[in-house]
């Protein structure tokens, strides 16, 4: 099995953590392991989580990270559920979580999981291959309205309505089979000068699905807090996403976060008794530089968030 990982920002993130050699660390999407084994590398005394939903990642890492497993514990789970992993190790809290969202490269890469648009296989798109919902089950099974509102609203595609539109007509003849299909049917919902603009036509769409299969956006709006009480005082919490939607979910918690009150102006007293639970440590987010943009042309979207317990 072939597993390409090229870790985003790496000497950003490992400087973010501002990682301690007897800390515990969670990387909860561990991927190919790309910034764990710099981390881990770091410990002495230390520990490091690794939470990652495909079990292909979960094999890889295992192989990269081989001459640290004692310091490793690998856990097949989705980081939504970060506190019931703590409990089930015993673990109070942490030092450090690392969260690199979206799709892999090897699940793009690999043509079999049906991430990729320029791949033909079966319309998958599962990051966890237990699970029974499937991209075939989006195309094929949800009104016109629900794939118009998932493109238009996770793929920020203004053609949605059309798209959603030839889906449906077509699907009526014959299933949506292939990534390839699906792909067919969305250059013909896009005029012919939209699609020699820029990116490819089908990825906003596919993008859609993707969130809406693993329900992505969903599961880091909801992890952020438990993220942030499963830290020791200290800890920090580093996040990187791929595109504004992500972003501004991570931007708009911190923000949250770091409020201390949040009752109306008009009272003359808080009553809400918030307190601040995070420092923003990154103001606006860390981008790559142009040389790793030259050298890994996917990380060009990528941003870095980074906050710190209280």
């Amino acid at each position: 099995m072939e597993f390409k990982h090229t870790p985003i920002m790496l000497e950003e993130v490992i400087d973010g953590l501002n990682i301690k050699e007897d800390g515990i660390y969670i990387d909860g999407t561990l991927g190919g392991a790309g910034h764990s084994i710099e981390i881990v590398k770091k410990l002495r005394n230390g520990q490091l989580i690794g939470i990652d939903q495909d079990e292909n990642a979960l094999s890889k890492a295992k192989e990269v990270l081989k001459d640290y497993s004692e310091r490793v514990v690998f856990v097949k789970d989705n980081y939504e559920n970060v506190d019931s992993i703590l409990n089930r190790l015993n673990i109070p809290g942490v030092d450090g979580i690392l969260l690199d969202i979206g799709v892999s490269s090897h699940q793009l890469d690999e043509a079999t999981r049906g991430f990729s648009h320029n791949k033909d296989a079966p319309l998958d798109m599962r990051m966890d291959r237990s699970q029974t919902l499937t991209a075939w089950d989006v195309v094929n099974k949800y009104s016109m309205k629900e794939l118009e509102n998932i493109i238009f609203n996770y793929g920020e595609e203004r053609w949605a309505r059309r798209i959603a539109e030839f889906i449906v007509e077509i699907r009526t003849v014959k299933p949506i089979n292939t990534t390839l299909e699906l792909v067919s049917v969305i250059k013909k919902a896009i005029p012919k000068q939209v699609r020699m603009e820029g990116h490819h036509p089908a990825k906003k769409t596919f993008q859609a699905i993707r969130i809406e299969v693993n329900r992505e956006l969903e599961v880091l709006e909801r992890s952020i807090e438990k993220m942030v009480k499963a830290l020791n005082p200290g800890g920090r919490l580093a996040i990187i996403t791929f595109h504004s939607l992500e972003d501004r979910i991570v931007k708009n918690v911190f923000r949250e976060l770091n409020k201390d009150c949040i009752c109306p102006p008009n009272l003359p007293k808080c009553i809400c008794n918030k307190k601040r639970e995070i420092r923003i440590i990154t103001r606006k987010p860390i981008q790559p530089k142009g040389d790793e943009i030259q050298l890994n042309p996917r990380s060009r979207s990528a941003k870095l968030r980074i906050a710190e317990k209280l």
